[in-house]
């Protein structure tokens, strides 16, 4: 299996790990077939945007690379141009995944939108966007 320069570079030294405290918006998502579990921090400023991110994810590389790039790509933008962000922009953004991993980046698609809905819900705000699982959206 042949990875690009960008997913080696962002597994073996993956951006915004770690949690944050009182993050306003946590999102878990997992893959059973595979095993791969991620979890997203947001930290919201005022303004909605999102000031900072982290993600753990226990998974293979593709995993965690996704997970990282992710974060990378979301921070600093709005809530709502996070919400925009799709696997396949993951995919893009890493040079490309061989097509048995394209499933981490819909993971990491679906992480963040699931730390999204969690913001929504504590601020009393509708989750107006659908949350679905990556074992729905993704056969491997």
């Amino acid at each position: 299996m042949q990875y690009s320069d960008k997913v080696m570079d962002h597994f073996a030294n993956p951006r915004n790990v770690g949690e944050i405290e009182d993050a306003q918006g946590v999102g878990v998502v997992g893959n059973a077939k595979c095993g791969d579990i991620m979890k997203m921090y947001l930290q919201i400023d005022d303004n909605d945007v999102i000031s900072d991110c982290k993600f753990k994810t226990f998974g293979c590389g593709a995993a965690i690379a996704t997970s990282s790039m992710a974060t990378e790509l979301i921070k600093g933008r709005t809530v709502k141009e996070a919400l925009a962000l799709t696997n396949s922009a993951v995919v893009e953004a890493l040079d490309g995944l061989p097509p048995v991993k394209i499933h981490c980046s819909v993971l990491a698609e679906e992480a963040v939108k699931a730390a999204i809905a969690d913001y929504y819900k504590k601020i009393g705000r509708e989750v107006d966007f659908p949350l679905e699982s990556a074992d729905e959206r993704y056969e491997h």
